[in-house]
């Protein structure tokens, strides 16, 4: 965080002017739709877990069984963020961001590293200003191989985003393993590019094998409340399952970032 009242100043004035360009972009944006007489269908990549786990489907996307996280084909946003474009990653550069991801079912605290995985915390803290994730629900749940809650997807399936998607990923562990606490961020399988709002919390250590995308983007941490995922993941996955909807509806009603 920064260190002084003038540092915390400059990044409030910094983060203010960066709102003021995205706005304008938006406006410009729309003035040509209406001129144009057009309607821009936002087309949306999906997100994954290690092998499957964060996926968003589609025809394309690998089958709940699979073991990792992976994203799926492109499929229409049910809701936008940022005006579908890519947050600047200069907003989250070199500082540490903390917060809460309030759910139906518990508070958990995060932590948010910006120096090592700028790109995704720009992403999840624009998207939690704008209220993005406020009503989703977590879709997904594995509780063998690997040990991960899945969330972020607006439209709940495992097919949705933001309208944009980001890459190369960022600040992947060197041996594969992701410890119970980590937040990553999900993406295609073999695509780094493919990465948008789905994320997954880790509640066990859990080894998760890189493709040739190279791992995952781990950008935080949960500093309170891994009991709360916990207890979601010893109720299981809905009809028995390892890998599916947690059995345990969680519902996200906000994220607060600072």
């Amino acid at each position: 965080m920064p260190s002084s009242k003038r540092e915390r100043e400059y990044e409030r004035r910094r983060y203010e002017k960066w709102q003021q360009r995205q706005a304008t972009k938006r406006a410009h944006r729309r003035r040509l739709q209406v001129v144009a007489g057009g309607v821009v269908a936002v087309l949306v990549l999906g997100t994954g877990v290690a092998a499957a786990l964060l996926v968003t489907g589609g025809d394309d996307a690998p089958a709940q069984a699979d073991p990792a996280p992976t994203a799926a084909a492109s499929t229409p946003a049910a809701r936008t963020g940022n005006g579908g474009e890519v947050p600047d990653a200069s907003l989250a550069e070199d500082r540490t961001w903390t917060g809460t991801i309030t759910t139906d079912q518990g508070d958990v605290g995060i932590e948010l590293d910006g120096r090592a995985a700028p790109q995704a915390v720009a992403s999840f803290v624009t998207l939690a200003q704008e209220g993005y994730f406020d009503g989703t629900g977590c879709h997904r749940l594995t509780t063998s191989g690997i040990y991960v809650l899945q969330c972020g997807d607006p439209t709940g399936t495992g097919t949705g985003g933001p309208g944009y998607a980001f890459g190369p990923v960022e600040n992947a562990p060197d041996d594969d393993v992701y410890p119970a606490g980590t937040i990553a961020m999900a993406r295609q399988s073999g695509d780094g590019e493919s990465q948008g709002s789905q994320f997954f919390l880790v509640y066990e250590d859990s080894t998760i094998p890189s493709d040739q995308a190279g791992g995952y983007t781990v950008f935080g941490r949960i500093t309170s409340g891994l009991d709360v995922v916990q207890a979601v993941a010893d109720a299981g996955v809905t009809g028995g399952a390892s890998d599916g909807a947690p059995a345990t509806p969680v519902t996200i009603e906000g994220v607060e970032t600072q």
